[in-house]
């Protein structure tokens, strides 16, 4: 279903394209290069028109940017990364641009209609850090994966807490206490 959706999207573009193209208007060139058509060059937004607004363009003729971490120049970005369940995960608004190559209607770099998720990776995997706790976790190698080198060089001093330290860490894991220093997500990929 999702699929049919795409591809009805596409050619509906297309077919708006192939609309425009034959219009043989003079049409001013932005920066880079990409036609323009707003009310600056002289275009007044017709919704039975062959052009759509640029935010409405399907993800397939976009492309967003990440998202980044609010400050006060900005607002919009994540004030908080992460989370285990998908409640406390925060979303934002991201910056998209319409593609060079696709027209539509009004300002070609807008911010996202969908909300995008607070969620950023750095090379932590579930599976990998639970291996390393349940064969090396007595001399912190769970600890240390995660960034976590106060506790990790305390833990190897001890020897996992002569294997208690050991064991609560590996529960700890299991059940999602323990995460990566950095606050970054699981990477979903094994």
């Amino acid at each position: 279903m999702e699929g049919k959706a795409a591809c009805i999207s596409f050619l509906i573009v297309c077919l708006q394209v192939i609309v425009v193209s034959q219009l043989n208007v003079d049409v001013p060139q932005a920066i880079d290069g990409a036609k323009v058509y707003n009310e600056t060059t002289g275009y007044n937004y017709d919704p039975r028109g062959p052009l759509i607004l640029c935010s409405y363009l399907p993800e397939d003729f976009i492309k967003c940017d990440a998202p980044v971490n609010k400050n006060e120049n900005i607002s919009h970005g994540c004030n908080k990364w992460g989370g285990q369940r998908y409640e406390d995960v925060e979303r934002t608004k991201v910056v998209c641009t319409a593609l060079p190559d696709i027209e539509c209607y009004g300002n070609r770099t807008f911010y996202s209609l969908d909300d995008h998720p607070c969620i950023k990776y750095s090379g932590h995997y579930f599976v990998t850090t639970l291996i390393y706790s349940i064969l090396l976790g007595f001399l912190g190698m769970d600890r240390f994966c995660l960034g976590h080198t106060g506790t990790a060089v305390g833990k190897l001093m001890t020897l996992g807490g002569l294997g208690i330290w050991w064991i609560v860490d590996v529960v700890l894991l299991v059940t999602g206490q323990l995460v990566p220093a950095d606050d970054s997500n699981w990477v979903p990929y094994y």
